[in-house]
Protein backbone atom coordinates (compact mmCIF):
# COMPACT_ATOMS: atom_id res chain seq x y z
CA UNK A 1 0.00 0.00 0.00
CA UNK A 2 1.36 3.45 -0.94
CA UNK A 3 1.49 6.51 1.30
CA UNK A 4 -1.58 7.80 -0.49
CA UNK A 5 -3.42 4.54 0.13
CA UNK A 6 -2.56 4.75 3.78
CA UNK A 7 -4.66 7.91 3.96
CA UNK A 8 -7.85 5.95 2.98
CA UNK A 9 -10.13 5.40 6.02
CA UNK A 10 -10.14 1.80 7.27
CA UNK A 11 -13.90 1.42 7.01
CA UNK A 12 -13.79 2.20 3.27
CA UNK A 13 -10.94 -0.25 2.81
CA UNK A 14 -13.01 -2.91 4.62
CA UNK A 15 -15.97 -2.30 2.34
CA UNK A 16 -13.85 -2.64 -0.77
CA UNK A 17 -12.19 -5.84 0.42
CA UNK A 18 -15.37 -7.52 1.76
CA UNK A 19 -16.35 -10.36 -0.67
CA UNK A 20 -20.00 -9.72 0.20
CA UNK A 21 -19.86 -6.41 -1.59
CA UNK A 22 -18.23 -7.80 -4.69
CA UNK A 23 -21.44 -7.60 -6.75
CA UNK A 24 -22.77 -4.43 -5.14
CA UNK A 25 -23.81 -1.83 -7.75
CA UNK A 26 -22.38 0.86 -5.52
CA UNK A 27 -18.87 -0.62 -5.56
CA UNK A 28 -17.79 1.01 -8.87
CA UNK A 29 -19.10 4.36 -7.71
CA UNK A 30 -17.28 4.00 -4.44
CA UNK A 31 -14.04 3.16 -6.23
CA UNK A 32 -14.52 6.11 -8.55
CA UNK A 33 -15.13 8.51 -5.69
CA UNK A 34 -12.14 7.09 -3.84
CA UNK A 35 -9.90 7.61 -6.89
CA UNK A 36 -11.21 11.16 -7.25
CA UNK A 37 -10.44 11.75 -3.58
CA UNK A 38 -6.89 10.51 -4.04
CA UNK A 39 -6.34 12.82 -7.01
CA UNK A 40 -7.74 15.78 -5.08
CA UNK A 41 -5.49 14.95 -2.16
CA UNK A 42 -2.47 14.70 -4.50
CA UNK A 43 -3.27 18.07 -6.07
CA UNK A 44 -3.71 19.61 -2.65
CA UNK A 45 -0.40 18.09 -1.53
CA UNK A 46 1.38 19.55 -4.56
CA UNK A 47 -0.22 22.94 -3.96
CA UNK A 48 0.89 22.86 -0.31
CA UNK A 49 4.45 21.98 -1.28
CA UNK A 50 4.48 24.74 -3.87
CA UNK A 51 2.99 27.11 -1.35
CA UNK A 52 5.60 26.14 1.27
CA UNK A 53 8.43 26.59 -1.24
CA UNK A 54 7.07 29.91 -2.32
CA UNK A 55 6.68 30.87 1.31
CA UNK A 56 10.33 30.09 2.01
CA UNK A 57 11.34 32.03 -1.08
CA UNK A 58 9.22 34.94 -0.01
CA UNK A 59 10.72 34.70 3.47
CA UNK A 60 14.25 34.84 2.12
CA UNK A 61 13.35 37.63 -0.21
CA UNK A 62 11.57 39.42 2.58
CA UNK A 63 14.93 39.89 4.34
CA UNK A 64 15.78 43.53 4.29
CA UNK A 65 18.50 44.73 1.97
CA UNK A 66 20.60 45.46 5.04
CA UNK A 67 20.15 41.89 6.35
CA UNK A 68 21.10 40.35 3.02
CA UNK A 69 24.08 42.71 2.76
CA UNK A 70 25.22 41.76 6.27
CA UNK A 71 24.94 38.08 5.44
CA UNK A 72 27.02 38.44 2.30
CA UNK A 73 29.45 40.71 4.10
CA UNK A 74 30.07 38.06 6.76
CA UNK A 75 30.82 35.53 4.06
CA UNK A 76 33.17 37.94 2.30
CA UNK A 77 34.90 38.81 5.57
CA UNK A 78 35.55 35.15 6.21
CA UNK A 79 36.96 34.66 2.71
CA UNK A 80 39.01 37.84 3.07
CA UNK A 81 40.50 36.70 6.38
CA UNK A 82 41.55 33.43 4.83
CA UNK A 83 42.95 35.23 1.79
CA UNK A 84 44.80 37.81 3.91
CA UNK A 85 46.32 35.11 6.10
CA UNK A 86 47.41 33.17 3.03
CA UNK A 87 48.92 36.27 1.42
CA UNK A 88 50.71 37.18 4.66
CA UNK A 89 52.15 33.68 4.92
CA UNK A 90 53.28 33.85 1.30
CA UNK A 91 54.91 37.25 1.87
CA UNK A 92 56.73 35.97 4.94
CA UNK A 93 57.84 32.88 3.04
CA UNK A 94 59.08 34.96 0.11
CA UNK A 95 60.93 37.25 2.50
CA UNK A 96 62.52 34.29 4.24
CA UNK A 97 63.54 32.74 0.93
CA UNK A 98 64.99 36.03 -0.31
CA UNK A 99 66.83 36.49 2.97
CA UNK A 100 68.31 33.02 2.64
CA UNK A 101 69.20 33.60 -1.01
CA UNK A 102 71.06 36.85 -0.31
CA UNK A 103 72.80 36.08 2.99
CA UNK A 104 75.57 33.79 4.15
CA UNK A 105 74.13 31.20 6.56
CA UNK A 106 77.28 31.07 8.73
CA UNK A 107 78.06 34.73 9.36
CA UNK A 108 74.68 36.27 8.55
CA UNK A 109 76.41 38.74 6.23
CA UNK A 110 75.19 39.46 2.73
CA UNK A 111 76.61 36.99 0.25
CA UNK A 112 78.36 37.49 -3.08
CA UNK A 113 75.06 37.75 -4.95
CA UNK A 114 73.73 40.56 -2.78
CA UNK A 115 76.87 42.69 -2.81
CA UNK A 116 77.11 42.29 -6.58
CA UNK A 117 73.58 43.70 -6.84
CA UNK A 118 74.55 46.64 -4.63
CA UNK A 119 77.75 47.27 -6.57
CA UNK A 120 75.83 47.30 -9.84
CA UNK A 121 73.49 49.86 -8.30
CA UNK A 122 76.50 51.95 -7.26
CA UNK A 123 77.91 51.63 -10.76
CA UNK A 124 74.64 52.96 -12.19
CA UNK A 125 74.83 55.94 -9.85
CA UNK A 126 78.23 56.87 -11.26
CA UNK A 127 76.53 57.83 -14.50
CA UNK A 128 74.45 60.35 -12.58
CA UNK A 129 77.49 62.20 -11.27
CA UNK A 130 77.63 60.62 -7.79
CA UNK A 131 80.93 60.34 -5.94
CA UNK A 132 82.98 57.23 -6.55
CA UNK A 133 82.72 54.14 -4.41
CA UNK A 134 85.58 52.09 -2.97
CA UNK A 135 86.09 48.42 -2.19
CA UNK A 136 88.01 46.67 0.57
CA UNK A 137 88.90 43.04 -0.06
CA UNK A 138 89.80 41.19 3.15
CA UNK A 139 91.27 37.74 3.73
CA UNK A 140 91.88 36.11 7.13
CA UNK A 141 95.59 35.46 7.66
CA UNK A 142 96.58 31.79 8.08
CA UNK A 143 92.98 30.65 8.27
CA UNK A 144 94.01 27.08 7.48
CA UNK A 145 95.93 27.15 10.75
CA UNK A 146 92.71 27.80 12.69
CA UNK A 147 90.98 24.87 11.04
CA UNK A 148 93.91 22.46 11.33
CA UNK A 149 94.79 23.38 14.92
CA UNK A 150 91.42 23.97 16.53
CA UNK A 151 88.97 22.30 14.13
CA UNK A 152 86.47 23.55 11.61
CA UNK A 153 83.96 24.51 14.30
CA UNK A 154 86.45 26.96 15.75
CA UNK A 155 87.30 28.15 12.25
CA UNK A 156 83.62 28.93 11.69
CA UNK A 157 83.55 30.80 15.01
CA UNK A 158 86.52 32.90 13.86
CA UNK A 159 84.69 33.87 10.66
CA UNK A 160 81.57 34.78 12.62
CA UNK A 161 83.64 36.90 15.00
CA UNK A 162 85.31 38.64 12.07
CA UNK A 163 81.90 39.40 10.55
CA UNK A 164 80.78 40.93 13.85
CA UNK A 165 83.89 43.14 14.07
CA UNK A 166 83.50 44.28 10.47
CA UNK A 167 79.89 45.33 10.91
CA UNK A 168 80.70 47.32 14.06
CA UNK A 169 83.66 49.08 12.42
CA UNK A 170 82.24 50.33 9.13
CA UNK A 171 79.52 52.92 8.62
CA UNK A 172 75.84 52.01 8.70
CA UNK A 173 75.41 52.43 4.95
CA UNK A 174 78.54 50.44 4.06
CA UNK A 175 77.99 46.84 3.09
CA UNK A 176 80.09 43.93 4.35
CA UNK A 177 79.70 40.63 2.54
CA UNK A 178 81.22 37.18 2.58
CA UNK A 179 82.85 36.87 -0.83
CA UNK A 180 83.80 33.22 -0.42
CA UNK A 181 85.65 31.00 2.07
CA UNK A 182 87.65 33.25 4.41
CA UNK A 183 87.50 36.17 1.99
CA UNK A 184 85.24 39.19 2.53
CA UNK A 185 84.38 42.27 0.50
CA UNK A 186 83.29 45.66 1.82
CA UNK A 187 81.48 48.21 -0.34
CA UNK A 188 81.99 51.83 0.68
CA UNK A 189 79.58 54.11 -1.25
CA UNK A 190 80.68 57.66 -2.05
CA UNK A 191 84.11 57.05 -0.57
CA UNK A 192 87.47 58.14 -1.98
CA UNK A 193 90.66 56.12 -1.70
CA UNK A 194 92.01 58.02 1.29
CA UNK A 195 88.86 57.51 3.35
CA UNK A 196 88.68 53.86 2.32
CA UNK A 197 92.29 53.41 3.42
CA UNK A 198 91.49 54.92 6.82
CA UNK A 199 88.55 52.56 7.21
CA UNK A 200 90.73 49.57 6.29
CA UNK A 201 93.46 50.60 8.74
CA UNK A 202 90.90 51.07 11.52
CA UNK A 203 89.41 47.66 10.81
CA UNK A 204 92.86 46.05 10.82
CA UNK A 205 93.71 47.62 14.18
CA UNK A 206 90.38 46.51 15.65
CA UNK A 207 91.02 42.94 14.55
CA UNK A 208 94.45 42.94 16.15
CA UNK A 209 92.99 43.91 19.51
CA UNK A 210 89.87 41.73 19.38
CA UNK A 211 89.87 39.16 22.23
CA UNK A 212 89.25 35.62 21.06
CA UNK A 213 88.80 33.95 24.46
CA UNK A 214 85.17 33.17 23.68
CA UNK A 215 86.10 31.65 20.34
CA UNK A 216 88.75 29.39 21.89
CA UNK A 217 86.99 28.65 25.17
CA UNK A 218 86.91 24.90 24.42
CA UNK A 219 90.59 24.68 23.51
CA UNK A 220 93.55 24.24 25.84
CA UNK A 221 96.07 25.23 23.16
CA UNK A 222 97.71 28.68 23.02
CA UNK A 223 95.42 31.20 21.37
CA UNK A 224 96.34 32.89 18.11
CA UNK A 225 95.42 36.51 17.51
CA UNK A 226 93.17 37.37 14.59
CA UNK A 227 94.79 39.31 11.75
CA UNK A 228 93.89 39.87 8.12
CA UNK A 229 95.26 41.18 4.84
CA UNK A 230 93.32 43.97 3.15
CA UNK A 231 93.36 45.38 -0.37
CA UNK A 232 91.72 48.69 -1.25
CA UNK A 233 90.67 50.11 -4.63
CA UNK A 234 88.46 53.00 -5.75
CA UNK A 235 86.25 52.84 -8.82
CA UNK A 236 87.53 54.72 -11.85
CA UNK A 237 85.16 56.10 -14.51
CA UNK A 238 86.75 54.24 -17.41
CA UNK A 239 86.58 50.73 -15.95
CA UNK A 240 84.06 47.95 -15.46
CA UNK A 241 82.89 46.61 -12.13
CA UNK A 242 84.98 43.46 -12.63
CA UNK A 243 88.07 45.60 -13.17
CA UNK A 244 87.48 47.44 -9.89
CA UNK A 245 87.01 44.15 -8.04
CA UNK A 246 90.14 42.71 -9.64
CA UNK A 247 92.17 45.74 -8.58
CA UNK A 248 91.00 45.32 -4.96
CA UNK A 249 91.90 41.64 -5.19
CA UNK A 250 95.31 42.53 -6.64
CA UNK A 251 95.93 44.88 -3.69
CA UNK A 252 94.95 42.06 -1.33
CA UNK A 253 97.46 39.76 -3.00
CA UNK A 254 100.15 42.40 -2.51
CA UNK A 255 99.25 42.60 1.20
CA UNK A 256 99.72 38.84 1.52
CA UNK A 257 103.00 38.86 -0.37
CA UNK A 258 104.33 41.73 1.72
CA UNK A 259 103.91 39.91 5.02
CA UNK A 260 100.13 39.90 5.75
CA UNK A 261 98.46 41.80 8.60
CA UNK A 262 98.55 44.96 6.52
CA UNK A 263 96.62 47.21 4.12
CA UNK A 264 97.67 47.70 0.50
CA UNK A 265 96.21 50.12 -2.06
CA UNK A 266 95.77 49.74 -5.78
CA UNK A 267 96.56 53.15 -7.24
CA UNK A 268 96.01 52.27 -10.90
CA UNK A 269 94.29 55.04 -12.88
CA UNK A 270 94.36 57.39 -9.90
CA UNK A 271 95.64 60.11 -12.24
CA UNK A 272 92.19 60.32 -13.87
CA UNK A 273 90.08 63.19 -12.53
CA UNK A 274 87.05 62.27 -10.48
CA UNK A 275 83.69 63.01 -12.09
Amino acid sequence: MTDRDSETPEWITSLLEDPANENSPLLPALKYLLEQDKEHRARLDRMLRISDGYGNLVHNQSLTLSQRYDKQLRRLEKITRISDRYQQEMMELNLTLRQAALHDPLTGLPNRRMILERMKAELARQGRGCARFSLIMLDVDHFKHFNDTYGHETGDAVLSKLAEVMQHTVREYDLCARWGGEEFLILLPETDLKTAQSTAERLLQTLRTTPLDEVFRSSDQPHTKLTASLGVATYQPDETLDETINRADSALLSAKQNGRDRVELNLEHEDHPAP
